[in-house]
């Protein structure tokens, strides 16, 4: 007898190993037995994967065919409880068998290097090394993993404390169970006879998607506590153009001058240092690039629904030559620009520790730095630092973010396409400008040369003058060949380090965008659950209100994104075409002076 099921009501995957739902629709199943409140089975499309078992009823029928073999089979009741709850990770009493490890699902992607804390790569560059670091790592400081996972201490009984609570104040626990035998954390059936307190908005099974590890679901479900100093508070307003972040009073640039190699170690190891002059302190420190590096790593950690700009990239050779020094130097330059620019950075603790610790106080650059990685405002409690505009008038419209977050989503996908072109064709125009017109100009200089040699055969003293303008025309082609050669410098190189610093905005928004997209799921879901009686009206509210947090967060980054880029556009596309004015009349200048050397002839 093959086991099969019906679709008691329609289910939208959302999830990859998900699959979905049509009401009344046969599926077929690999196993009876249910994963915390999933099973797994093939729908009539086909497709084979997850889906919540109170959604469908059991039926029996003679088959032919055996069901397929089960890839969960040997997943325990609670097992995938054990890759989410703090509480998975006591050790068990004395008495019980230890439970067995669960095997990650098939098709489920596998933690990245990046999984919600940022580590600083540790590669050929001159850029890591232990001289100002201790013994200790991010991972070996109490505290320091952030993301949606909960610190825990092997202590006494094998108690947990958290960063933030794992528990939420008007939820069960991930480890509890809802009325009626349901898992909590998973969808019931609509028209259930449960009580209203027992549905519970549903988490994702993935726990390696962007929205979990940012600790978005955790914020949104109401598991974040935790005491929020003044200064931490970032603020939202509304203005103009919408939710903004709320400027920073004290701006302030900063700039990166003078690099400099200098040696450490007796001259055993060699580095390049840049001169920081913040202008709001006036006092110059110098910092590597690895301190860079590790700023981006703690920025990146700490907000997930802020667009860190990216580092420009490293190089295992050639690290002391003049133009990649040059070169990474104008990328810090514009890297600097950006931090001091958003309100949000410019005033973040760690920016402040790293652009004002004096260079040579070693204890005080450490102490700066522990305080940066064991910072609790991470994760899930980040959202609770966010304020956003309260009273009439101030709400957001579910259904207006999501179109404004959509368009978004098409206006990068659609600019990144074409920052690649562009910096594709500027990229093999500048080529040509060093190498193909450099010598195709030259070529005619060389030409007329052998013309006026050839003209210099002649001794009468009536082509004398006709002989010195040629040879000059030919001088003047030479010239404008090395102009060719030297103006990417100029004009289309500064494009292109723009457009490589958007390019790395451009790749944050995807995570951004889906943190705000899981978090208005999570709405979704809890609306249904109130309509079909399933869920109290003030919990849905609650889910609501964190969920309008991340869009005001959101929309205010967007906003920031869109101010900025008009802004470094604008002014450099006004630099390409002044240089490019300068460089045709240095031409002109030259074919003119050219000339005039045929009026005394």
């Amino acid at each position: 007898m093959a086991l099969r099921a019906r679709a008691l009501y329609d289910f939208r995957s959302e999830n990859p190993g998900e699959i979905s739902l049509r009401e009344h629709e046969v599926l077929s199943l690999c196993s009876e037995q249910d994963i915390e409140g999933w099973l797994e089975g093939v729908n009539s499309r086909g497709d084979r994967g997850l889906f919540p078992a109170s959604y469908v009823q059991v039926i029996r029928a003679p088959a032919a065919e055996p069901p397929p073999p089960a890839r969960y089979a040997n997943v325990p009741a609670g097992g995938f409880e054990l890759l989410t709850s703090p509480n998975a990770f006591k050790p068990p009493p004395a008495a019980a068998e230890p439970l067995p490890q669960p095997p990650v699902p098939a098709g489920y992607p596998f933690p990245a290097p990046y999984g919600g804390s940022y580590q600083p790569s540790q590669g050929s560059d001159d850029d890591w090394d232990d001289d100002w670091d201790d013994s200790s790592t991010v991972a070996d400081e109490p505290g320091a993993l952030g993301g949606s996972y909960a610190e825990f201490e092997a202590s006494g009984g094998g108690g947990t404390s958290g960063r933030y609570r794992m528990s939420t104040r008007s939820e069960p626990s991930l480890g509890s169970r809802g009325v009626g035998g349901h898992p909590a954390g998973h969808p019931h059936p609509p028209g259930g006879s449960g009580a209203k307190s027992s549905a519970t908005v549903s988490r994702n099974l993935n726990r390696f998607s962007t929205f979990v590890k940012s600790g978005g679901e955790a914020f949104v479900l109401g598991e974040a506590s935790g005491f929020v100093k003044d200064g931490d508070k970032l603020c939202v307003v509304l203005g103009p153009q919408g939710p903004e972040w709320q400027e920073n009073p004290y701006p302030f640039q900063c700039s990166i001058e003078d690099p400099t190699k200098q040696t450490k170690f007796k001259g055993m190891k060699s580095y390049i240092a840049y001169k920081l002059v913040p202008s709001h302190t006036g006092q110059q420190v110098h910092r590597r690039y690895k301190h860079f590096d590790w700023l981006y790593g703690r920025l990146a950690e700490k907000f997930p629904v802020i667009s860190v700009p990216h580092l420009p990239e490293k190089q295992a050779t050639g690290r002391f030559e003049e133009d990649f020094i040059s070169k990474r130097r104008k990328g810090l330059a514009w890297w600097m620009d950006h931090m001091c620019s958003h309100p949000v950075l410019a005033q973040c603790d760690a920016f402040q520790h790293f652009l004002t610790c004096p260079s040579t106080d070693e204890k005080a650059w450490k102490q700066g730095k522990r305080k940066a990685e064991k910072d609790e405002m991470v994760g899930a409690n980040f959202f609770l630092t966010i304020s956003v505009p309260m009273g009439p008038g101030a709400s957001l419209d579910l259904q207006d973010v999501e179109s404004q977050v959509d368009g978004f989503k098409a206006f990068t996908k659609k600019m990144d396409e074409s920052a690649l072109q562009l910096n594709h064709t500027a990229n093999e125009f500048a080529r040509k400008q060093v190498t193909g017109f450099k010598k195709e100009y030259q070529k005619v200089g060389h030409s007329f040369k052998c013309l006026s040699q050839a003209f210099e055969l002649d001794q009468q003293a009536i082509s004398a003058g006709l002989n010195q303008a040629i040879a000059f025309t030919a001088e003047a082609y030479d010239a404008i060949g090395d102009l060719f050669a030297d103006q990417p410098r100029q004009d289309l190189d500064p494009v292109m380090d723009l457009l490589a610093l958007y390019q790395g905005h451009l790749a944050n928004f995807p995570d951004i965008i889906h943190v705000q997209k899981g978090a208005l799921t999570k709405v979704k879901e809890s609306k249904r659950h109130v309509e079909e009686g399933k869920m109290e009206l003030q919990k849905a509210e609650g889910i609501q209100e964190r969920c309008n947090i991340i869009s005001f967060a959101t929309l205010a980054e967007i906003n920031h994104f869109h101010k900025i880029r008009v802004r470094d556009f604008k002014s450099q596309m006004q630099h390409f075409l002044q240089q490019q004015i300068l460089f045709f009349q240095k031409v002109t200048q030259k074919l003119e002076e050219a000339l005039h050397k045929y009026d005394s002839v």
